[in-house]
């Protein structure tokens, strides 16, 4: 796919990275040469440097034969409009805007063809928020990701000596915990992935595991792997920045909420956004007198979501010395998130990673409707709509051990509409003998992303196959 993206910043970067290692035909767009030299040395990409609202340097990008324009530049007013001249002059047929502003609704009048002409939005800052927002929720897991409208999640979660099903062989799953309907799809053990789990893969404490289920069961399911923690009722954000605001809005009166903000601007303005009961405090959150002062010691979780990576890093080991019982830390540079995750801070939260799968999703070829990306960038999970009949697809009509998966990518769930007095969607954890129809929507597991291309083809229709 040729792909054409304006901006080199901290999305654009990692999205390039992300779609450049899959052998897309990439062109950035950025007024900064030497940024652009970067990455053309890192990366196989093309660079062109130039004003990308200007018709002539889309053009040098090549940009009249796209497939998709994402505009990630960092004002809104510049992705706009670039959409509309991907639009209206060089007719591309998908158009990606990253925009911060909530006014710009992606559907709208405004942003259909005769307005901005923008097919999808991106937001970063909400995309973060949703994020942390589910970690929040279940504090036990690693990571929690939403499939077919809600109803599915993936969840990665550590295991703890004392969970029902540590130490015991996935065989015994049912039997252990027969209420619970999951599906164990991977297990890195010292980070890296055990080989075609089978009935005689064991759980062992410290394992990270990746497993899906309904998403009603979520809790249940955590419970077994791990002792559940107490809900988060105390929590400390250090940053009144985008990301910082928009959680405090969605968790006041869920919880005794202290924002740590160091601009005094930011502060009166914070103030002025949210009730009274949630307290401001303009000041360093790596100041040790000041987070002793404020009790992080009491704190259930401390979130560090300042801009800068350094201060967030060095913010959260404070807390977590402390006494806070949980930190996170919002990092940005891939190899800082690397070094700290699963250290003394219990989560690096990668903007990047965090918007990734939106954009993959439009990449992805097939009826792919969601993709989140999995331990920075290496895995993925797609969610895969089957079209077609046994004839035109490998997929529909067939029972799961009949599908030549590539090795270690598991079909986890699927969600199925039933056609009764009242349609309804059935979640289903699959087994080998399930038989796949057409429309399910099939949540894939894959644990490398070179497989995603075997999977898709799996999935595509074929007006030849099968006669």
């Amino acid at each position: 796919m040729k792909i054409v993206i304006l901006g080199a910043g901290r999305v654009g970067e990692s999205v390039a990275e992300s779609l450049a290692s899959e052998r897309n035909d990439i062109t950035v767009i950025d007024t900064d040469p030497v940024r652009l030299a970067d990455l053309q040395d890192r990366l196989d990409l093309r660079g062109v440097v130039g004003n990308g609202i200007q018709p002539s340097v889309l053009q040098q990008a090549g940009i009249e034969d796209a497939d998709m324009l994402l505009a990630c530049a960092p004002m809104d007013e510049t992705n706009l409009v670039v959409c509309k001249l991907a639009h209206d002059l060089f007719n591309v047929p998908t158009r990606i805007a990253r925009i911060r502003s909530p006014e710009f609704v992606a559907g709208t009048p405004l942003m259909d063809n005769g307005g901005f002409s923008v097919n999808e939005i991106i937001c970063p800052e909400q995309s973060v928020t949703a994020y942390v927002r589910k970690l929040v929720q279940y504090p036990e897991a690693l990571q929690v990701l939403e499939f077919a409208d809600g109803m599915v999640s993936l969840v990665a979660v550590r295991a703890v000596a004392g969970g029902v099903l540590v130490q015991h062989s996935l065989a015994e799953l049912p039997q252990l915990m027969p209420q619970a309907q999951m599906r164990i799809v991977a297990i890195y053990r010292q980070d890296k992935a055990l080989a075609d789990l089978d009935g005689h893969t064991r759980v062992e404490p410290g394992d990270e595991v990746f497993l899906l289920a309904a998403t009603e069961q979520i809790r249940t399911v955590l419970g077994t792997l791990r002792k559940m923690d107490r809900p988060v009722k105390r929590l400390m954000i250090a940053g009144g920045g985008k990301v910082g605001l928009r959680l405090a809005r969605e968790l006041q009166g869920e919880c005794q909420l202290k924002i740590i903000e160091a601009n005094a601007q930011r502060c009166d303005y914070l103030a002025t956004q949210l009730p009274g009961e949630v307290l401001v405090l303009h000041g360093d959150s790596t100041d040790e007198d000041l987070m002793a002062d404020e009790n992080v010691d009491d704190m259930d979780l401390f979130l560090a979501l300042t801009s800068d990576d350094e201060d967030n890093i060095m913010a959260s080991l404070l807390a977590k010395r402390l006494g806070a019982r949980r930190v996170f830390a919002l990092i940005n540079r891939r190899a800082y998130a690397d070094l700290v995750q699963g250290s003394q801070i219990d989560i690096a939260i990668s903007p990047a990673q965090a918007v990734i799968g939106e954009l993959l999703a439009h990449v992805r070829r097939g009826d792919v409707v969601a993709v989140h990306s999995l331990r920075r960038g290496a895995a993925e999970a797609l969610e895969v709509v089957v079209r077609g009949d046994r004839k035109t697809c490998k997929v529909a009509g067939r029972r799961i051990e009949e599908i030549a998966l590539p090795s270690g990518a598991q079909i986890g769930a699927i969600v199925r509409t039933i056609h009764d007095a009242e349609d309804y969607h059935k979640v289903i954890v699959p087994h080998h003998d399930t038989v796949i129809e057409t429309g399910d929507h099939v949540i894939v597991f894959v644990p490398r992303k070179r497989m995603v291309r075997e999977i898709e083809k799996l999935f595509q229709v074929s007006a030849t196959f099968g006669f």
